[in-house]
């Protein structure tokens, strides 16, 4: 249950750092000039992206899931909205497994 818990904490966290830094970060950087905030931004979700990654591969690995559905969650990560994919499957997996 640790291991369920903490990759969505950190899928939703990873999520939401992505969405900010495409939507907000960005623009700013290309409208305002405000070049610095791409970068720090850019770096904590990196940061945010190793975790998850991590995260992933220990969550596939304790709860005995297919690997398959590592592969689905990782290609969910790589779109801005893929961690509500991941969300609304982790809701899914808890409900069935009564986590």
């Amino acid at each position: 249950m640790k291991s369920f818990k903490c990759f969505r904490i950190i899928s939703y966290i990873e999520g939401l750092s992505y969405l900010i830094l495409v939507f907000v970060a960005m623009p700013l950087k290309y409208l305002a000039g405000y070049a610095s905030i791409v970068k720090s931004l850019g770096m904590l979700h990196g940061i945010l992206f190793i975790l998850f990654a991590i995260a992933l591969v220990r969550f596939i690995q304790t709860q005995k899931e297919k690997k398959e559905l590592g592969v689905d969650y990782f290609i969910y990560s790589l779109s801005p909205f893929g961690y509500l994919l991941i969300e609304n499957s982790l809701k899914e997996i808890q409900w069935n497994k009564g986590i």
